[in-house]
């Protein structure tokens, strides 16, 4: 089986690898989790980043058939429209966004979103196999961080999106809506059991202390002996100990309320108001309004 062509593309303002992957023979292609850029703090967004896989697709002479999302992302948004804008390709997810749609719709009070996945063009299932080219594509459905994460399979190649990360940072937080530690150590355990070459390619990476340079791409054969968080001889019931200890500790991710507003969507923002401006909303918790006079 050929291997594909890969390409990457990282985004340091939220650590998110994007990903070109071509088949060399027909020269069609995909592109996995690309970013929209987003400053919260202006409220204002740029394409620079899809702009650039697409410039690199056009270099290259690929025509871009697919966008693939791993799950509905919490720390960047979505620029698949974009690409979908420019080259007609279609939008897929794995088919339990339904179920991050529920629990996120009310969050919100987003009565203009329908929980049916039908804001993307595919919803897939777990085992399903489609073509980019000639290269045959596998969706495993690999839940835990979310309800709806999946990973790709093209050839040795899996991008495993948010489920498990470079051997020396360990594995995905599990405590968002929906999130389950069980869930997320069986995901990884399925990885895990594919070849000992196949190779692993990350969605985010931080750089864990003592490493300078940014990486995202190891082998199960790596993450099996090295992994910090999920290496041979861990069990599942440490493992979900140590989760909800770490899980804990960890602050929301800066983008959270206005990536998952928009990638629930399929990467699409709010319909506009009657002013024709388009707002996210941010969820105020308190505990008494009276106390603050309201």
């Amino acid at each position: 089986m050929a291997k594909p062509i890969i390409k990457a593309f990282f985004d340091e303002p939220t650590n998110t690898i994007s990903y070109l992957v071509a088949d060399p023979a027909t020269k069609e292609a995909a592109v996995i989790d690309p970013v929209l850029d987003y400053d919260h703090n202006a409220g204002a967004v740029d394409t620079r980043s899809v702009k650039a896989i697409l410039r690199e697709a056009e270099a290259e002479g690929f025509r871009i058939r697919w966008v693939l999302e791993t799950h509905a992302h919490a720390d960047h948004l979505s620029g698949a429209p974009y690409i979908k804008a420019k080259t007609g390709a279609l939008i897929g997810i794995g088919e339990h966004i339904k179920d991050v749609q529920r629990i996120f719709r009310p969050v919100f009070n987003a009565i203009d979103l329908a929980t049916d996945g039908s804001d993307f063009d595919h919803l897939f299932k777990d085992g399903e196999h489609f073509q980019v080219g000639d290269l045959d594509v596998e969706v495993l459905h690999t839940p835990g961080h979310t309800p709806a994460d999946v990973s790709y399979k093209i050839a040795d190649a899996v991008f495993v999106g948010d489920t498990i990360f470079m051997p020396d940072y360990g594995t995905a937080r599990a405590d968002f809506p929906g999130g389950d530690a069980q869930r997320l150590y069986r995901s990884i355990r399925r990885l895990l059991a594919l070849a000992p070459e196949t190779r692993l390619f990350m969605c985010h990476d931080y750089k864990a202390p003592g490493r300078d340079e940014y990486a995202w791409e190891t082998t199960v054969a790596e993450q099996k002996s090295k992994n910090v968080h999920v290496k041979e001889g861990v069990a599942e019931s440490d493992f979900v100990r140590m989760r909800a200890k770490r899980d804990a500790t960890l602050a929301a991710p800066r983008l959270l309320l206005p990536s998952i507003q928009v990638n629930i969507r399929a990467g699409k923002f709010p319909p506009k108001q009657s002013n024709s401006v388009r707002y996210l909303q941010i969820p105020v918790k308190m505990k008494d309004d009276a106390e603050f006079g309201l």
